[in-house]
């Protein structure tokens, strides 16, 4: 026959059997678990162990765990000599205690000297334990019990300091196939998770024997488990087989067989089986069964969304009405309002947000009394002071009158005591972290059961889970908000209305989980009425590309302003790349537009091209421009190209999120581009939302995408203005004469005074640094009416204080107070210092 067949087989076997046989050999083996304190008492006790070495757990719990294992000196029978035999103390697979008894084992795992889980074998005899008066299990058949046993010392918090796990060796020997030679040893040892699949139901099935524990207290046995090594039997020198434990807790149908049975014979006037006086014992494990499942059932129910709102429904809903009646949770207003708050325990003046309350009454009953929303502080002598400060569950199995008028006492002309007295209430914390949330008080109808210790630690289980499920949906509702913020404190907030352009703007994130990236777009004022128009995608994702597009676009910002042509401008840009690092890589589009020469002045670094919507017949181009090397390169030269617009034209840029798909060639997506962007929209807005809803029903998008958008309406001829003046103080006087004769013909006789007094006040400054021989004086109307004022003389004003007696210094005080806006930018000769008025309005 062939084994390693049966054994891959075995685990396909049902948790009803019950003894591993050579086909079961990787199945289930009834189990004894007893864990054992820090002063050497039994604190668990299982059914296994009550069979096994024959104390009930009555018997058993508490007492001296040497006293309920007496093992020693027994040695294994003379034919199971061998690599384990009596004279061996280890074998190949891990470290095995002598088979002279568990006792010396116990004893050294519980003062700390134990290094290595111990595992061994023993043989109990009858008499042995009849001298203790424990009682012998059921089925021995024999004056003797062969006990193989895996020791496993703990560490953590808790008072446990050793479990234990016990299998009978005799039933699993009778159930091997007679002759078979190399199954005559069987001894206990211990595998690791990557040597056999048994580890995972191992883990699966242990915490349900330890119901007193909670999840993080058995979650640690569990993985100390693990972690020393899960239990196998050794049937030969070359073959182990992992244990699967079987609890032995009696399947519902079985109950109902035995209780017909018991009540048959009752009927019958025969005695009752004894297998019917162990039901007691059996509904105590389907009471912790079934508190398992419903917690299980609840954990897959909650936690589907990291929307805090959404959580809050889930927990509700999934205790109503299976655990209780009535579910009412409260938050810190802190938590619902995605704050940080301070440490320490709350007080009598932290508020709490009522954020759901899910029940089974008739509806409305309670919506007027306790309305969702409404927030308050609990007073000290309220049971629910009292949970949220020890962050332990407070069980009350009835509301009194006085209990319920003095909870009652806090809610201002509204009478709760109708809904609450009489109701048994459990208050339990909703904490992370060892910080309260909130809490949720449970409320059960009078004529349910009350609530009892162990609905208190089930719902101590249900809170520390929804809790954690609470606290991640606060901080991913926090990280959002906080990497929001950060996006928009880094992307501009563009004027929808520039000199001679009207702009729109879109940007999107790659992923929802990652609200911050690289993609940018800008808009900067340059002198001549132009503007300077940047899209730039850094490679990458998250908060360093974030961080680097912060750095990239600032610097843009900084060189637009000096007025660099767009090739010198990427250029640098470069250089500043390779100066921040090695990594810094980028692609960038940079743009001039010029409405008065009618132009767009281009330069690119790696990024795709942009896309031109003619006004004249609605056909839309991908302009043809040198592509460039990404930013950070180095060593690769920059060109530009200027390409002729005219009024209405729409300049379309983007970031390749938004055109490339994986799979799929980028010119497709850049054909989809042209096509929607040519689309007619009403507004610049619908024009965007065009194209995005367009591209991105593609499919298949993982990137960020910026997108730039500018209606070129272009600035007549008519609109602009402009004199040149020699460098002489008188003038000023003509300038102000000009700028007013200009004013009254353009029908902005309203503006005229405060322009020429402004205008004048330049045009001194300018005259008194210049060093050339003229100074030009330019009026533009567009949206606003900006005032520029050019020199040859580099240095930038500032504003200085003026004494009584100063001679100098009130000029630029009087534009920064008269104009709507004004400032100064170097350019390739000189600077430019301008302002802007408001027009009136027609």
């Amino acid at each position: 026959m062939d084994r390693g067949t049966e054994r891959e087989a075995a685990p396909g076997r049902g948790a009803g059997d019950d003894v591993v046989t050579e086909h079961t050999a990787a199945g289930r083996v009834p189990l004894a678990v007893i864990l054992i304190d820090r002063d050497g008492l039994v604190s668990h006790w299982s059914r296994g162990a009550r069979r096994l070495f024959g104390a009930t757990k009555e018997e058993a719990i508490g007492q001296p765990a040497l006293d309920l294992l007496p093992v020693s000196g027994a040695l294994p029978d003379e034919d199971e000599t061998g690599p384990y035999g009596a004279d061996e103390q280890t074998g190949p697979y891990g470290a095995f205690a002598a088979y002279d008894g568990l006792g010396p084992d116990l004893e050294s795992s519980l003062d700390g000297r134990l290094s290595y889980p111990a595992a061994g074998r023993a043989r109990l005899t009858v008499p042995e334990r009849s001298e203790m008066g424990i009682r012998p299990a059921e089925g021995w058949g024999s004056d003797r019990v062969d006990v193989m046993w895996w020791a496993y010392p703990l560490v953590g918090p808790g008072q446990e300091r050793l479990l234990v796990l016990a299998a009978d060796a005799g039933g699993l020997r009778q159930d091997l196939p007679e002759g078979d030679g190399a199954f005559e040893r069987i001894a206990p040892g211990f595998a690791h998770h990557t040597d056999f699949p048994g580890a995972d139901e191992l883990a699966r099935r242990l915490p349900e024997i330890l119901p007193s524990m909670s999840v993080d207290e058995s979650a640690r046995i569990v993985a100390q488990v693990l972690e020393l090594g899960y239990p196998v039997l050794e049937f030969s020198q070359n073959e182990r087989v992992p244990v699967t434990p079987d609890w032995g807790v009696a399947r519902r149908a079985e109950r109902k067989a035995r209780r017909e049975r018991a009540a048959l014979a009752v009927a019958e006037g025969l005695p009752v089986p004894q297998e019917v006086a162990d039901e007691g014992e059996d509904l105590e494990y389907v009471a912790v069964r079934e508190r398992l499942e419903f917690l299980n059932e609840v954990s897959g129910r909650i936690g589907t969304s990291l929307d805090l709102a959404q959580t809050i429904i889930e927990v509700s809903k999934a205790v109503v009405p299976k655990f209780t009646d009535v579910a009412g949770t409260y938050l810190r207003e802190q938590v619902v309002a995605g704050e940080g708050f301070p440490d320490g325990v709350p007080d009598t003046t932290t508020m709490w947000h009522r954020v759901a309350l899910e029940h089974t009454d008739e509806p409305g009953r309670w919506d007027d009394v306790v309305p969702v929303g409404e927030a308050m502080p609990f007073p000290a002598h309220t049971p629910f002071f009292q949970c949220m400060t020890t962050g332990e569950p407070v069980l009350v199995p009835r509301i009194s009158e006085q209990m319920g008028h003095m909870i009652a006492s806090q809610f201002e002309k509204r009478d709760i005591r109708p809904l609450i007295t009489g109701r048994s209430m459990l208050v339990v914390p909703l904490k992370a972290r060892n910080v309260v949330l909130g809490f949720m008080i449970l409320l059960r109808h009078p004529e349910r059961v009350e609530f009892n210790d162990m609905d208190r630690v089930t719902g101590a289980e249900l809170a520390a889970r929804a809790g954690l499920v609470l606290d991640n949906a606060r901080m991913y509702t926090y990280q959002e908000s906080v990497a929001e913020t950060l996006q928009d404190s880094m992307l501009p907030h563009i004027p929808a209305l520039m000199a001679g352009c009207d702009i729109a703007t879109r940007y999107l994130p790659g992923t929802l989980l990652g609200r911050v990236g690289g993609d940018w777009f800008d808009a900067v004022k340059l002198p001549g009425a132009r503007t300077a128009l940047v899209v730039g995608d850094v490679m990458g994702h998250g908060l360093n590309s974030a961080a680097m597009m912060g750095q990239l676009r600032t610097a843009v910002q900084t060189m637009a302003a000096m007025d660099l042509p767009p090739a010198q401008l990427l250029r640098n840009l470069d250089d500043l790349a390779q100066r921040l690092g090695d990594s810094y890589l980028a692609t960038c589009l940079y743009v001039i537009y010029d409405p008065i020469a009618s132009e767009l002045h281009i330069a690119n670094a790696g990024h795709i091209p942009p896309v031109i919507v003619r006004a004249d017949d609605g056909r839309s181009e991908l302009l043809d421009l040198p592509t460039g090397a990404p930013i950070g390169v180095g060593g690769v030269p920059f060109e530009a190209v200027r390409v002729r617009v005219a009024p209405g034209d729409r300049l379309v840029m983007c970031t390749d999120g938004l055109v490339e798909v994986r799979g799929e060639d980028i010119g497709v997506g850049l054909a989809a581009l042209s096509e929607s962007a040519a689309h007619p929209a009403a507004s610049m807005d619908d024009a965007c939302d065009t194209i995005i809803r367009t591209l991105n029903t593609r499919g298949g998008r993982k990137d960020d995408v910026a997108l730039l958008m500018a209606r070129l309406n272009g600035i007549e001829p008519d609109d602009v203005a402009e004199w040149r003046l020699t460098l002489d103080p008188v003038e000023a006087g003509r300038a102000r004469a000009v700028v007013r004769e200009q004013l009254h013909e353009w029908g902005l006789a309203k503006l005229a005074d405060n322009a020429a007094l402004l205008a004048g006040e330049l045009v001194t400054n300018a005259v008194r640094h210049s060093h050339g021989r003229r100074v030009a004086l330019r009026l533009v109307r567009g949206d606003t009416l900006l005032c520029e004022v050019d020199d040859d003389d580099p240095t930038l004003p500032s504003l200085l204080g003026a004494g009584p007696d100063a001679e100098f210094g009130r000029g630029l005080r009087l534009v920064g107070v008269l104009a709507r806006e004004w400032g100064a930018s170097r350019t390739t000769t000189g600077k430019t210092v301008w302002f802007e008025l408001t027009l009136p309005r027609r």
